[in-house]
């Protein structure tokens, strides 16, 4: 990866982009587009299909002739995974026009969008790929005279509805294991990051993915993502997004078929620091990270900082340090180690935070303002928040923006309560050189990762799954295979 090469193909135009039914490209059915502005420079960087009901009911049709016909359902799976492997190849060798188009739609500095968004895509559909002929039935231990058999098989037609932050990276990590199990599936990306999941079903469809096997239908989430959740021919829905939409989709599966749904519905992480954290230094910089990349747009971003009273001035000293010390700019520029927040809609709102925070009593230690007006882009500064109290609307709410709360606790219980005390339950760290107080602490707290002197970097072997109101079911691992797939019993008497 050079700038050369970056350049050249920021340099390349987008056409317009229809919907990809069938296995191609298609208009919407009422002609409608949608414009997509580059948070880089503000500027339109192409259309998209703007997705109708129509559009919607096409692709579920689609994708219901070929799970029924067997084109993909029944193929064996050893055949199966040859396709999802050539796949993982294709995505591999185009990693870096990949990036770049997703950078110049949602903002990513490019060396997160490398590898975050297209080396992940490729490894994820390798996983699973592999995956596919390693999962087994079982028998039953019944009486001498019956064979108890279960069995596993695809649930039929999966509807996916992905956000905007890491839309390829989300997008594999349900699309992946669902055509791994054998489904057919009808995709809905962010109406605002959209570009390079129309361009991994062209590639499916060249890696010999039968047509209308992997449907992508583009548009707004109140139109199109709302027939999709309402249809009555999608068996299984999976959504990563707001607890608000999430709300939604319930009601929908409710008016609807009752079509299970599966939720990542984000979080507001406490990242825990100890008196006892074995290099404050590290934990520092880690944690930086964990907030600050990626403009803070990252589900399982460590955006409540729970530090031990007693270190907590010094602690946010270094941490201010670190959060001056990024680029943030063009991200695009490999100088760049914090690129644009994804919209202007997104950005008035991290704003907004700050100033009911400020509102609330809260200090502003560094941040808290929008730069780089001149580029026409969307760039804010990394931003620490600290005295937050558990009651302050900060303390409680995600952001989904380069926003850090502090709050200090006294000790151990303490530090529970406050890492407990929201409605989510998705991700969390801990910083201490006490094995028994980390392992006291990853049973307390209800969240569905606990980091231990790290801040994120798990990979596809372990399950991604929020508690509480930070959804239900996982991603990644073998786990996420299971949303996926029915159980079926065969009793037979012998």
């Amino acid at each position: 990866m050079d700038q050369a090469s970056i350049d050249k193909l920021r340099a390349t135009d987008v056409p317009l982009q229809g919907h990809f039914i069938g296995g191609r490209s298609v208009p919407a059915a009422e002609g409608g587009t949608l414009e997509v502005i580059s948070p880089i420079d503000g500027s339109v960087l192409t259309q998209i299909a703007d997705g109708s009901a129509a559009d919607v009911a096409r692709a579920v049709s689609s994708a219901r002739e070929a799970f029924e016909d067997g084109r993909w359902s029944r193929m064996a799976p050893a055949a199966r995974k040859k396709v999802l492997l050539r796949l993982a190849d294709l995505i591999e060798a185009r990693a870096l026009e990949l990036a770049v188009l997703g950078v110049r739609d949602n903002g990513t500095e490019i060396g997160m969008a490398f590898k975050a968004e297209a080396l992940s895509a490729a490894n994820t559909f390798r996983y699973y790929g592999e995956a596919i002929d390693k999962i087994y039935g079982q028998i039953a231990p019944t009486a001498d005279n019956v064979l108890g058999l279960v069995h596993h098989g695809p649930v039929g037609v999966v509807g996916a509805i992905v956000p905007w932050n890491f839309p390829l990276m989300i997008g594999s990590w349900k699309i992946a294991p669902a055509l791994a199990a054998g489904n057919s599936l009808v995709l809905k990306p962010g109406e605002t990051a959209s570009l390079t999941l129309l361009r991994i079903a062209e590639l499916a469809s060249e890696a010999g993915l039968p047509d209308g096997v992997f449907n992508v239908v583009t548009g707004r989430g109140a139109t199109a993502g709302a027939a999709l959740a309402l249809s009555m021919d999608v068996d299984v829905l999976v959504f990563t997004g707001s607890g608000g939409t999430g709300r939604r989709l319930l009601e929908y599966s409710a008016r609807s078929n009752l079509k299970r749904c599966y939720l990542e519905l984000g979080g507001k992480s406490p990242n825990i620091v100890f008196n006892d954290a074995p290099d404050l230094a590290a934990a520092a910089a880690i944690s930086a990270g964990g907030i600050f990349r990626n403009s803070g747009q990252v589900c399982v971003a460590g955006s409540r900082l729970l530090v031990q009273e007693d270190i907590a001035e010094d602690f946010v000293q270094a941490l201010t340090h670190q959060a001056e010390a990024f680029v943030v700019g063009d991200p695009l520029d490999l100088n760049s180690q914090i690129g644009a927040v994804h919209s202007d809609v997104q950005l008035q709102a991290n704003l907004g935070f700050v100033a009911r925070a400020e509102a609330e009593g809260a200090e502003r230690r560094t941040g808290g303002a929008q730069i780089l007006q001149d580029t026409g882009g969307f760039y804010m500064q990394p931003t620490i928040i600290s005295g937050v109290k558990p009651t302050d609307h900060l303390f409680r709410n995600e952001v989904f923006g380069p926003v850090l709360a502090v709050t200090t606790f006294r000790d151990e219980d303490e530090a529970i309560r406050l890492a407990n005390g929201t409605d989510f339950g998705l991700a969390a760290g801990v910083w201490t050189s006490n094995l028994s107080r980390a392992h006291r602490m990853i049973g307390r707290i209800r969240s569905g990762v606990i980091h231990v002197n790290t801040y994120g970097g798990s990979d596809l072997t372990v399950p991604l799954g929020g508690h509480k109101q930070s959804g239900n079911g996982h991603d990644k691992s073998l786990h996420a295979m299971e949303k996926y797939m029915d159980l079926k019993t065969a009793w037979i008497a012998l």
